[in-house]
């Protein structure tokens, strides 16, 4: 089964949503799986992880909504208050769907040690009594409070959204490439291939321009912690999916065919528990 690790959907709200900016002008529309299908079945993807976007339980229930509607939709990342006094209750009545297989909050919008407060550690710790993984979204700059917490909790499976949002547009390698290394020395850790083009020159990109980026982290997490993701559609910020998709399938031709049915799919079923 190959899957798309990496998704998201939404019903344009002008006032939510106004982290698009007037530069993601492209963004402000609806965005929904009817359009995600056709992109999927023109590149031979099965299947898809939707991710919160929105920082509300409304987000996970609309992304639950859709998993229930459509069969594509193989898992939900979704959004609970991790550090709210009745999470045990709100993660079982979550966890009741069997979509949803695990959490993310926009940790890159929080202080940079966000991730080793005592209330968010108590929260993650609570994850894996309900069977859900983490994704990590965040900069370069919070990579050393997600080791921190990482091998606090060495039991709860992570995995770090769009390989920590390094500066490529810059050409920037370090300190993000050293703390990515040592991420990667957790075995609870993996690593969405994702995002890499937004981060870029949106204008202006071109394959070698990712290229470090992706020998780091296929170096340091090798290939059966690794899953792709489009992040669509705010990939269309700077390129289409199968544009996407074909970046990374190129990079991937040198593995073995094994690794690269991981990469595409494999690694995510495990990871996240899908159902085929």
């Amino acid at each position: 089964m190959r899957v798309d690790g990496h998704q998201h959907f939404w019903r344009h709200d002008p006032v939510r949503d106004a982290w698009i900016t007037d530069e993601m002008s492209v963004l402000r529309r609806d965005f929904m799986p009817e359009e995600l299908e056709k992109e999927m079945a023109t590149a031979g993807v099965d299947g898809c992880v939707a991710v919160q976007a929105d920082t509300s339980e409304d987000e996970t229930r609309f992304l639950l909504q859709l998993a229930e509607h459509h069969g594509f939709i193989r898992g939900v990342v979704g959004w609970v208050d991790l550090c709210a006094a009745n999470l045990a209750e709100r993660l079982d009545h979550f966890a009741a769907s069997p979509h949803l297989c695990g959490v993310r909050h926009i940790v890159q919008a929080e202080a940079d040690d966000y991730l080793e407060r005592p209330d968010v550690v108590r929260g993650l710790g609570m994850l894996g009594d309900f069977g859900l993984t983490y994704d990590l979204l965040l900069y370069p700059r919070q990579l050393a409070s997600a080791l921190a917490v990482a091998r606090r909790l060495p039991h709860q499976p992570f995995v770090v959204d769009h390989v920590a949002k390094p500066e490529i547009r810059r050409g920037i390698m370090d300190p993000w490439a050293a703390h990515m290394r040592e991420l990667a020395a957790c075995p609870n850790v993996w690593c969405k291939v994702s995002g890499l083009v937004t981060e870029a020159d949106w204008a202006d990109w071109r394959p070698e321009h990712l290229a470090p980026y992706l020998d780091v982290v296929f170096d340091a997490f090798g290939p059966g912690r690794l899953m792709f993701g489009s992040d669509w559609p705010v990939c269309l910020l700077a390129a289409g999916y199968q544009d996407v998709l074909g970046v990374v399938e190129d990079y991937a031709a040198q593995l073995s065919v094994a690794d690269r049915q991981g990469l595409f799919g494999g690694n995510a079923t495990r990871f996240y528990g899908l159902q085929d």
